[in-house]
């Protein structure tokens, strides 16, 4: 009789207990969030847009010049 009564105890497995793993997940979701933005961002800090110089005939510019 005591046989039957008697409860496993609780593990504190990430299989078995799906509050626990779904703030896990949770927070390793946000961490892997966080760290892309941080890092894409540090990234384009340092390399900057960098303007292109194009040549423009002198015709077509905003003032034009013609001979």
């Amino acid at each position: 009789m005591s046989q039957d009564l008697h409860q496993p105890e609780v593990s504190k497995d990430i299989n078995s207990n799906w509050v626990t793993s779904s703030r896990f997940l949770f927070y390793v979701s946000v961490f892997a969030i966080l760290s892309l933005v941080l890092g894409n961002c540090s990234k384009l800090f340092s390399s900057g847009f960098k303007k292109p110089t194009v040549e423009v005939q002198s015709s077509s510019q905003y003032k034009p010049e013609y001979k």
